[in-house]
């Protein structure tokens, strides 16, 4: 192989840490790390990782920082910035802007003699008015960079590299862990959690704050006419962040209408109860062996999402052989083309939109799909052809990273 290189991928969180970000990075640091490079993380700390630790192959270094530079930059950002100047890392890759490990480096990039790839990961805050002034300093900062990794061909991240003359724009999609959905040791019997055969297992799965869609989901499956028996299954990690910030999160998310997830599940299954229906919604939060056995064992997955980039949960939806149901958020239509694997409802999917506009788009397409459609799904030896043939799987996609990140064409 070529000599190997020392490289640093800085995020905001790395897992144990858990989201689409954390298991992004995981797998080309891990993977990259196997084909011989030396590789480090710089990211926030967790309270259950060392400072300085070696996980997997891969050196994690973590700061005391949070936060962005709109928001407000928490903790000292110049021991990052020293040790940025005095690693003499070969190859720098950041991912996402609007986090502290993009912001504390862009004004000394330009002091530092690696190769640098950035992932702008959608530009959220693109068109909020507190981020005005950030967005009109971006294209320079863009430029001082190498390479540019997008998710998504159309959205408006890209559009925006574009509109501003940058260079260099390469487009890799994300996709599932080949070893978790298609190996030969992979179990192909998905796992029920108890939901017999004759019923119909929906699931909804992403950590349980409202912008996820979660309440979107309990919704239309409550107003939803279904056939069968059958029970929706919520699988989601609560955030880990401060006591006082859960408190003031819940008083908001009330005040709009958005009470507890567990309060509103009891009252939808008692609800159940006094009517006789033959429906039931569980609150679960898995290890993640058992979250890939349950979408291998679900008939359909529901993702009412406000706000996405390119989801991972739908890759590993359909990469499950369960058609998903989506709102037309981030690139989740590219997805549905990439993959065919599910429908995208279009309908308003902003964080402004209110739950009941969202519930009533996904009842009639749960409908459909449930009294219909359901049990008929792909198997794994098919949606394995279609990812490796697309290259959606990590064993391709670690590979087109490196030959960005190292200065090699895609084409």
């Amino acid at each position: 192989m070529e000599a190997a290189q020392n490289i640093l991928l800085c995020c905001e969180q790395y897992p144990p840490s858990i989201g689409g970000v954390q298991e992004v990075m995981r797998q080309i640091a891990e993977r990259l790390a196997k084909m011989g490079h030396v590789i480090t993380v710089a990211t926030s700390r967790h309270p259950n990782r060392p400072r300085d630790a070696v996980v997997n192959g891969v050196r994690v270094v973590s700061f005391d920082v949070s936060g962005n530079a709109v928001k407000g930059l928490a903790g000292d950002i110049k021991p990052y910035q020293d040790f940025l100047r005095v690693s003499d890392f070969d190859i720098i890759l950041i991912k996402a802007a609007q986090q502290w490990t993009f912001d504390g480096c862009v004004d000394i990039l330009d002091e530092l003699r690696a190769r640098k790839t950035f992932i702008p990961c959608g530009f959220s805050a693109l068109h909020h008015p507190d981020y005005a002034s950030y967005y009109t300093a971006m294209p320079d900062w863009l430029r001082k960079f190498d390479a540019l990794i997008f998710y998504s061909d159309t959205y408006q991240d890209i559009e925006f590299a574009r509109r501003h003359g940058l260079k260099n724009l390469h487009v890799i999609p994300n996709g599932v862990d080949e070893r978790e959905f298609f190996a030969e040791d992979a179990s192909n019997e998905g796992d029920r959690l108890g939901v017999s055969g004759d019923s119909l297992l929906l699931l909804s799965v992403g950590t349980l704050i409202v912008a996820k869609g979660h309440w979107e989901v309990v919704k239309a499956y409550r107003r939803a006419s279904i056939e069968r028996s059958s029970e929706l299954i919520i699988n989601g990690n609560r955030p880990k962040v401060p006591v006082s910030r859960i408190i003031l999160r819940s008083i908001r998310d009330a005040a709009k209408g958005y009470w507890p997830l567990s309060l509103t599940i009891q009252i939808a299954n008692a609800i159940f109860s006094l009517t006789g229906e033959q429906k039931r919604i569980r609150l679960v939060d898995l290890p993640r062996h058992e979250l890939v056995s349950l979408y291998k064992g679900a008939d359909l997955f529901l993702f009412a999402s406000h706000l996405e980039y390119s989801p991972l949960v739908l890759f590993e939806a359909a990469a499950a052989g369960v058609p998903f149901i989506s709102t037309d958020v981030g690139n989740a239509r590219e997805i549905a083309g990439w993959t065919d694997g599910g429908i995208v409802i279009t309908q308003q999917t902003d964080v402004s939109a209110t739950g009941t506009t969202l519930a009533y788009a996904f009842v009639a397409a749960i409908e459909r799909r449930c009294n219909e459609l359901c049990g008929v799904r792909r198997s794994l030896s098919e949606t394995q052809l279609r990812y490796t043939n697309a290259g959606l799987t990590w064993h391709h996609l670690a590979k087109r990273y490196w030959r960005v990140i190292n200065g090699e064409s895609l084409v």
